[in-house]
């Protein structure tokens, strides 16, 4: 297997071997006054079989494998299996039955088992690992109507596991599905945030979610790119305040941090469909109220349909990162940038009164889907990327600095 030196720089290629299921290379990210960091690109399939991946040890073997739509690729060669019925799906005229792809032991039994959300305003399920046994993975229901592109998989309820935030297009509802405790095979429990014909954000194709505490009240809410529901005490309570606010435009996955260090936490999105990566700066008003100030991070690069907030150097700050979902609506359609190089960055987040962000790219023949999934995946305690879309499904691990 040959390997492939790149410098962003020149976007030079050499030596690209490419087979469907895997190709290797090392990629170095440049940028100017930022650190730089290389990675090993393997391409685990260059078919379009979901919008998204996610990390686990599915065989048990100590080694943390990649699951995305019907396969499973077995790490350290990334050995395809099915995990369902493989459909055919068309990067160009349609979508995959595969947006997100989540990972967590759903039955407590000990293997990791993989949670597949469908095109939104259609189901989830969570399909069973069979511990090593052959055949495809049995299929259990976790909710009929999936809404928002970018449904979120965080702990809402404090006990440690992962549930999803979402909404219900078809009863009008922005809601939490809880992680089952017993009872694994039924749909999962299922509580109300806001609902009624006026609440916000409750349309299948809603963009824009982010869980985290936006007042400092160490309550954590619900926040979508017109406003944000105030967290209760009890999570399980419905009917939570709905606060307007105007958090840019239509974006993926929305973060809650204090970026410039002023004490009162701020929102950072990304453009699904058009560019842009903006944070947006709360202030207070005469009366104490917030107010909010949009400040422009990167304007290059669209259809950034998927952002994840992680240190990716070791230096203890939260950077970003981000790609261009290619085709992220499908080939006739007049997306802004749709031709343009289907890139990979992390932008180094520079701290400050005036925060900046520094942006080095990873790779411009990948980008990455509905999500990006960050996590040391080989144990040598460097964040490594998976990313799946219409290019097909990608890692990229971290390679230490000599």
């Amino acid at each position: 297997m040959k390997s492939i030196a790149i410098t962003t720089a020149s976007f030079i290629r050499k030596g690209w071997l490419l087979s469907s299921c895997l190709a290797l290379g090392v990629l170095t990210g440049h940028a100017q006054k930022g650190t730089e960091l290389q990675f090993k690109k393997s391409v685990l399939t260059s078919d379009f079989i979901a919008e998204g991946a996610t990390i686990g040890d599915v065989n048990k073997d100590g080694k943390k494998d990649v699951m995305a739509g019907a396969y499973w690729f077995e790490a350290p060669n990334w050995t395809p299996h099915e995990l369902a019925k493989p459909e055919k799906f068309s990067y160009s005229t349609g979508y995959s039955n595969s947006f997100l792809n989540f990972a967590l032991d759903v039955n407590k039994d000990g293997w990791v088992d993989m949670i597949r959300i469908d095109f939104p305003g259609k189901s989830a399920v969570w399909h069973e690992n069979p511990k090593n046994q052959p055949g495809l993975w049995k299929v259990h229901p976790i909710h009929s109507s999936v809404g928002n592109e970018s449904p979120l998989f965080v702990d809402v309820d404090g006990n440690g596991r992962a549930d999803i935030i979402c909404n219900d297009p078809t009863a009008k509802e922005i809601i939490w599905l809880r992680s089952p405790d017993n009872n694994f095979t039924d749909e999962w429990e299922r509580f109300v945030i806001s609902k009624g014909e006026n609440t916000p954000g409750t349309h299948m194709y809603t963009h824009g979610l982010g869980f985290g505490d936006v007042n400092g009240d160490k309550k954590m809410d619900v926040v979508i790119h017109t406003g944000w529901w105030e967290g209760q005490t009890d999570p399980k309570r419905s009917n939570w305040t709905f606060h307007p606010a105007k958090l840019g435009e239509e974006c993926a996955q929305m973060y809650i941090t204090d970026v410039n260090g002023d004490g009162l936490n701020d929102v950072i999105s990304s453009s699904a469909h058009k560019y842009g990566i903006w944070w947006h700066e709360q202030g207070k008003d005469t009366e104490g109220n917030p107010t909010w100030t949009t400040h422009e991070i990167h304007k290059t690069i669209s259809q950034t349909h998927n952002l994840a907030l992680v240190d990716m150097n070791g230096d203890k700050k939260p950077d970003l990162v981000t790609g261009k979902r290619y085709y992220a609506h499908n080939k006739t359609d007049n997306d802004p940038g749709r031709e343009e190089p289907a890139v990979l960055y992390w932008f180094e987040f520079k701290p400050g009164k005036n925060p900046s962000w520094i942006p080095h790219e990873i790779d411009n023949n990948s980008g990455a889907g509905l999500h990006v999934v960050v996590e040391d995946m080989n144990g040598d305690r460097l964040p490594d990327i998976a990313v799946g879309n219409k290019k097909g499904v990608h890692v990229f691990e971290q390679l230490k600095k000599k």
